[in-house]
């Protein structure tokens, strides 16, 4: 399969589609953080160049940063913040309409302004010791197969000091549930970067794997959660 990941620098997804055989590219304004196929650019202008019915699978990871429910209350007071958001939701919308394309964002007023997404999922139920509720859009009249689930990490219960309350926390939250990376000008690019555990069952489950590539897969997922035991 030919396969495009617009809107990724981290090489993750691009990364496990290609460990399973695919022809696979990723998309983005940044360099490529991790060797592989990478074009540096406009998403929109790689489309122009190679439209969509060359590919068998995009995976879109537009930004996320002026839709998420935790940061609309900035919007308030702030036109040009407000902006910002419809021009992202109007960039969402576009996406939507391009063949064979699923779309992942966080929980997010995308929900309410287009529409549910088909699945959402945690890290923590592909075996990384994390919480980050992802969603999945496809776009229209493309057929969306869910992500199964893989191996369950159990995380830390505590005493949620907020709530008064035993939570079960993970190792990138407080026990408050905030998550831990302190203020940095690249955090929203640490955040962004998909979970190998969630990365290779997209490749597994949206790559149309032949029975021979299974193996591949089953070993790549081997090296995923090897490393996340090692704490990689």
């Amino acid at each position: 399969m030919r396969v495009a990941v617009l809107y990724e620098c981290s090489g993750s997804v691009r990364n496990a589609f290609a460990a399973a055989g695919h022809d696979a590219v990723s998309v983005d304004l940044l360099p490529s953080m991790t060797p592989g196929q990478h074009w540096q650019g406009d998403v929109w202008e790689f489309l122009k160049r190679f439209p969509a019915n060359m590919f068998d699978r995009i995976i879109a990871h537009p930004e996320c940063t002026y839709v998420t429910v935790s940061g609309l209350h900035r919007n308030k007071n702030n036109p040009e913040r407000a902006e910002k958001t419809e021009l992202a939701i109007e960039n969402f919308r576009k996406l939507l309409l391009v063949p064979n394309l699923i779309a992942e964002n966080p929980i997010s007023c995308l929900s309410s302004r287009i529409r549910k997404p088909a699945q959402i999922i945690q890290p923590y139920q592909f075996g990384h010791d994390a919480s980050k509720a992802t969603c999945f859009w496809p776009s229209d009249g493309t057929a969306y197969t869910p992500l199964e689930h893989t191996v369950r990490k159990q995380g830390r219960m505590v005493m949620d000091p907020k709530l008064g309350k035993i939570m079960e926390r993970f190792a990138n939250q407080t026990d408050s549930g905030q998550n831990r990376l302190p203020p940095s000008e690249d955090r929203w690019l640490q955040r962004s970067i998909t979970y190998p555990g969630i990365a290779a069952a997209m490749a597994y489950h949206w790559g149309g794997l032949a029975l021979r590539d299974r193996l591949r897969y089953l070993e790549y997922q081997f090296e995923c959660l090897a490393g996340e035991l090692a704490g990689v």
